[in-house]
């Protein structure tokens, strides 16, 4: 099992396994070696990669047209969300932000559902058991202490150590470089380290916390904050899909095996908006975007492929297709979510709905039923 080790001059800050030129680099502890044919597996991320920019590049569009009150862009992010999927098991349970998009496409979450949260249409269409993988979180920070006390019941569970691959889990806690400085993730870190509990601190460091610079934010790697609570912290390429994908598969595999809990942050960053709310041309330069185009994720993945013979022509023309399929599909689908019926707020809030909570509801119905005789007396 390979082991996380502090960065000394033995060892490299940070992990890569393909550069930013679409070449193969080699790491004294990492390799890629997925658990299908190597040209098989680098397509399936290109794939993944590609359709999920779609998703996000259709949804920016939509809710500039006004379809959406709200998107929150993950464009430069996509190796980071797919690499760490791709290393989950089928048990691991994910607990989101609000902004994996990559991570929810790789649970067969329908991206028409992720439309209808932002859309306001519901409250989350998914089922969380059926795909393993939380409802988006927009607290910032409050997943971790969720994922960590799943993680502990997975523990009282029997679910963690027993050498079957099949039953052993590993729970993930996504948060950002903003969300590291917030009180619950650090409780979160506490309880975890004290507990051995097997989650995975899944960091994406997009270099900005909204407006605030991660500079500002912190002094020293974020991934080193893990030694302070006692469990390791290990710094991946966030923008290299191969060197995410074997960097969460060793961590996943120390938290199924009793190793307890593992830091990764990955380093990346945010190519959009904040959410699309925000105008990032108000507190960073051009000159950065620029220079972090020339690591995007998706195109070093293209050259790494057409270069050594990974995939035809004839793939890459098929995943474009199909990227406008996903486009049309996205497009036509926004206008069928059916309209939400607003006393559905207080269907999920309990499992048995108080009776002051059920007063409040049948209130608001009959406020709302209200109109509707108005507009019929008229």
């Amino acid at each position: 099992m390979t082991e996380f080790l502090d960065p000394s001059p033995s060892h490299t800050d940070m992990v890569q396994l393909l550069n930013p030129e679409g070449e193969r680099v080699s790491h004294p502890d990492f390799e890629f070696s997925p658990d299908r044919p190597e040209d098989e597996a680098v397509r399936g991320f290109y794939r993944d990669m590609v359709l999920t920019r779609r998703l996000d590049v259709e949804a920016t569009a939509l809710q500039r047209h006004g379809e959406l009150g709200l998107w929150a862009q993950l464009l430069g992010q996509e190796a980071a969300q797919i690499g760490a999927a791709r290393a989950l098991a089928p048990q691991d349970f994910v607990f989101p932000t609000y902004r994996e998009h990559g991570v929810a496409w790789c649970r067969d979450v329908d991206p028409m559902q992720l439309l209808g949260l932002f859309r306001g249409t519901d409250q989350g269409g998914w089922d969380p058991a059926e795909h393993n993988f939380g409802l988006y979180t927009i607290v910032i920070g409050a997943q971790t202490l969720h994922a960590t006390g799943y993680a502990m019941g997975v523990q009282m569970d029997g679910l963690v150590g027993t050498g079957d691959p099949t039953r052993d889990t590993a729970v993930v806690a996504h948060f950002g470089d903003g969300a590291s400085s917030q009180g619950d993730v650090n409780e979160a870190m506490v309880f975890a380290a004290s507990y051995n509990a097997p989650v995975v601190f899944f960091c994406q460091n997009n270099q900005w916390a909204i407006s605030e610079p991660v500079e500002q934010m912190v002094k020293v790697p974020l991934y080193k904050r893990a030694q302070g609570f006692g469990f390791p912290g290990i710094r991946v390429d966030g923008n290299d899909v191969l060197a995410t994908y074997e960097v969460m598969k060793s961590a996943l595999k120390r938290a199924r095996e009793g190793g307890g809990p593992t830091m990764i942050e990955a380093y990346t960053y945010r190519m959009g908006a904040h959410t699309t709310t925000d105008d990032p041309t108000r507190y960073r330069v051009s000159d950065e975007v620029e220079a972090w185009k020339l690591k995007d994720p998706i195109a070093r993945v293209e050259a790494y492929l057409r270069r050594g013979g990974g995939a035809s022509t004839s793939f890459f023309a098929k995943v474009e297709a199909e990227a406008e399929e996903l486009g049309e599909r996205l497009r036509a689908g926004i206008h069928a979510l059916p309209e939400p019926d607003p006393v559905r707020l207080f269907d999920n809030v309990y499992t048995e709905l108080p009776d002051e909570l059920r007063e409040q509801r049948d209130g608001y119905a009959a406020y709302l039923s209200s109109f509707e005789h108005e507009v019929a007396s008229r």
